[in-house]
């Protein structure tokens, strides 16, 4: 089976069963199933909101939630059948008593936009002190999560 390690601001749709593995503190993956097609893609972000200035990247959640869409109907997905699992937003950010909540927001996005795209939520491991490591098989929807960190 193809195996990739995914970085943040990237994304990854494919037809090929693939293994991905993504390390996420604060940022958050979005996985997208579709259990018909057996097809799957996870992306990477790692802020909420593109402010229209630059670059439109998938390192800022509106974008990256939205190009993973357009890919995975690209290979042939119908929004319909889409499926999603998100996971991240830890608040591991944190300076002498001030949060910049950048964990928070990335939740609260990426539930937003997928709600947007009336793609429903099936899974979820969210917010909380520690990172996480998932691996996402692309082909059936399943995702192994280790805590990073924690004892």
């Amino acid at each position: 089976m193809k195996k990739l390690f995914l970085y943040p601001a990237a994304l990854y749709a494919g037809r090929e069963p693939t293994q991905i593995v993504t390390i996420l503190g604060s940022c958050i993956s979005v996985c997208l199933i579709d259990y018909n097609l057996q097809i799957g893609g996870i992306n990477h972000f790692m802020l909420p909101l593109w402010n229209g200035h630059g670059l439109a990247s998938p390192r800022y959640g509106n974008i990256a939630i939205k190009k993973l869409i357009e890919k995975m109907e690209r290979l042939g997905s119908r929004r319909l059948n889409l499926k999603a699992k998100i996971f991240g937003g830890a608040e591991v950010l944190k300076s002498e008593n001030i949060s910049f909540n950048i964990g928070k927001r990335n939740i609260e996005l990426a539930k937003s936009v997928l709600k947007e795209y009336n793609i429903p939520i099936i899974s979820s491991s969210l917010g909380g002190k520690y990172g996480r490591k998932i691996l996402f098989q692309s082909n059936t929807g399943q995702v192994r999560l280790k805590y990073v960190g924690k004892k």
